[in-house]
C-alpha cells in the first residue's frame, strides 16, 4: 500500500499574529508542523503497520517547510517531498489542492492520501475535499476510525450529530480528526534519521503544471481598529435607587 500524508508548516499556536505593511507577520515565533496534520501522519502510519507499504510525507512551501517534513519523518514516514516554487506565493486553497493533487499523481500508485482536519493558520478546512475533487477520488472527511479491507475503506466520521459510517473504494482522500487518537512522539532514532534525510524539492515544472490563478486574494491585511472601553459603575443607597439611575442612563444613552 502506498500512502501520502499531506502536511503544512504553520506558525506555533502560541504566536501573536499581526499585520505589518499589509502582510501577515508572526515575528520570531517558530514554525512547526500543523498540529492537525500529526493526526494524519499517525493514521497513515497505522495503515502502513497494518497492511504494509510506505508512507510519503508531502508539503508545499518554502525551504523552511522541510523542518515540518523532518518531523513527519521522525514520526516514522519513509520519505518526504517538498513542492516549492516562487510562483506559488499567495496561492489559495484551491490552488494548493491542484498542486497537491499533481504531486500525488507524480508519486504514482497512491492508494490513500491523508490530511489533517484543517490548518491552524487559515482554518479553512476545505483543502482535503478540493484535492479529492481534482483527483476525482472519493472524500472521507472527519475520520475518527479507519478500517481498510482489500480495496474498500470504511470510516466513522465524527460529526456534530454523533458518528456516521461511510465507505468508498480506494484510492481515496481522508481527513483525520483528533478523535482518531494521540499522534506518536518522534523517536530519538527517528529524529537522528530525519536530520540526515535528503528531501527533494519539486517545482511546478517538475509537476508539469503552471501556477494556479488564485480565486481568493488578500492584497492587503490590516489589524483590527483599536477602541477604548470604559466601565461605569452605578451606585446608590438601595437597589431601587440603583435601578432608577440605571434606567435613566440607558434612556440617556439611547440604548432603548
Amino acid at each position: 500500500m502506498k500512502i501520502v500524508a499531506c502536511i503544512k508548516q504553520v506558525p506555533d499556536s502560541a504566536a501573536k499574529v499581526v499585520a505589518q505593511d499589509g502582510q501577515v507577520s508572526w515575528g520570531d515565533a517558530p514554525l512547526v508542523i500543523n498540529p492537525w496534520d500529526e493526526f494524519a501522519v499517525e493514521a497513515a502510519l497505522q495503515q502502513k503497520e497494518a497492511h504494509g507499504g510506505e508512507v510519503i510525507a508531502v508539503s508545499m512551501g518554502g525551504e523552511s517547510a522541510k523542518e515540518a517534513l523532518k518531523h513527519a519523518l521522525a514520526m516514522g514516514c519513509d520519505s518526504a517531498i517538498l513542492v516549492s516554487d516562487p510562483a506559488l506565493a499567495g496561492v489559495d486553497t484551491q490552488g494548493t489542492a491542484k498542486v497537491l493533487a499533481a504531486a500525488i499523481q507524480k508519486v504514482g500508485g497512491v492508494d490513500l492520501a491523508f490530511f489533517g482536519r484543517q490548518a491552524i493558520d487559515g482554518d479553512a478546512g476545505i483543502t482535503p475535499a478540493q484535492t479529492a475533487r481534482v483527483l476525482g477520488w472519493p472524500m472521507l472527511g472527519l475520520s475518527a476510525v479507519i478500517k481498510v479491507d482489500g480495496g474498500k475503506v470504511t470510516v466513522e466520521r465524527s460529526i456534530e450529530e454523533g458518528r456516521q459510517t461511510v465507505s468508498a473504494e480506494a484510492p481515496a482522500v481522508l481527513s483525520v480528526v483528533k478523535d482518531f487518537g494521540e499522534p506518536r512522539y518522534p523517536s530519538f532514532m527517528g529524529i537522528r534519521k530525519a536530520s540526515r534525510a535528503d528531501i527533494p524539492a519539486w517545482t511546478l515544472a517538475d509537476l508539469g503544471i503552471s501556477a494556479p490563478a488564485p480565486v481568493v486574494a488578500w492584497p492587503e491585511l490590516m489589524n483590527p481598529p483599536s477602541r477604548e472601553v470604559a466601565c461605569e459603575f452605578i451606585t446608590g443607597g438601595s437597589p431601587a435607587e440603583i435601578a432608577e439611575k440605571l434606567a435613566d442612563k440607558i434612556i440617556a444613552e439611547k440604548v432603548l
